[in-house]
């Protein structure tokens, strides 16, 4: 399988028949995970409860989605373990400054006691870059959250944050597609610990290229499936949203397939040069 020397990192595991990740620090995350950007209301509601029925254990929401509420009224209605499942939340870009105000809010929104990786949304500005994260590493041992990292940070922010406190994130969650791929940077984000996890994974991919359709055809696969399992075969966690329960199903059935080596190489090599992550 692609990608299976994590070097700090704990590596793959699969656990009830979903592969995780082991973050630094001994938290394990699902590779696969459902994405709520977008999802309010009713429909969010909904569309969480689905994809816990179907199988999700590891759940994606944000202060700014305004879901929090729904996701945590899902996440209750399904009768499930609230240990069974891995909820990741995170600090809005305005709120540098007000982290346990801002966490302590996300928590009874969720109405759970803590949540499994709380990330910096976007890089704040000047001091705040650090002062933030050290206020993350702070609630982090007081409980509040088993994980902590980032989101759309670039190496350089990284660095500053490990220079400062000698604690790098434990995830960068990043635009990641095959279009995307970009090996340098995965590489660098791996040597300092930080598990890169995607959010857009289908955003701006060519479903009918024929790479996709090639290896979807002789897989008895979709395009979109094969583009969701090339993240987890690169150990890379990955989030796809969506509000139809045909899809919702559909990104999760990643289980029944892998793919070679050889045709992991042919997704990445979709890449563009000229666009990367540029992070």
């Amino acid at each position: 399988m692609a990608g299976a020397d994590w070097g700090t990192m704990g590596g793959m595991a699969q656990t009830d028949n979903s592969p995780t990740v082991t973050l630094t620090g001994g938290v394990t995350m699902p590779l696969v995970g459902f994405g709520t950007w977008q999802l309010r209301g009713r429909r969010g509601y909904e569309a969480v409860r689905y994809a816990l029925e179907v199988g999700y254990r590891h759940i994606d929401t944000a202060t700014m989605y305004g879901n929090e509420a729904e996701v945590g009224r899902a996440l209750r209605d399904s009768g499930l373990d609230r240990r069974d499942v891995f909820v990741t939340t995170k600090l809005p870009p305005g709120s540098a400054g007000r982290e346990r105000e801002t966490i302590t809010a996300s928590l009874r929104a969720l109405d759970t006691d803590h949540v499994d990786l709380w990330l910096v949304h976007w890089p704040p500005n000047g001091s705040a870059l650090l002062e933030t994260w050290k206020q993350f590493l702070s609630l982090r041992d007081q409980g509040l959250v088993r994980a902590v990292g980032v989101s759309n940070y670039g190496t350089d922010q990284i660095d500053r944050l490990i220079d400062a406190t000698g604690q790098a994130p434990t995830v960068n969650q990043i635009p990641w597609s095959p279009s995307r791929y970009d090996a340098r940077l995965l590489a660098d984000q791996r040597e300092r610990g930080v598990v890169v996890e995607g959010y857009s994974p289908l955003k701006g991919t060519n479903l009918r290229d024929r790479v996709l359709a090639e290896i979807a055809s002789r897989h008895g696969a979709t395009p979109a499936q094969v583009v969701l399992r090339w993240h987890v075969e690169h150990g890379i966690p990955v989030i796809p949203k969506s509000g139809d329960r045909e899809r919702i199903a559909s990104n999760f059935d990643l289980l029944g397939f892998s793919l070679s080596d050889d045709e992991v190489a042919r997704v990445d090599g979709l890449s563009s040069p000229s666009r990367g992550s540029r992070l």
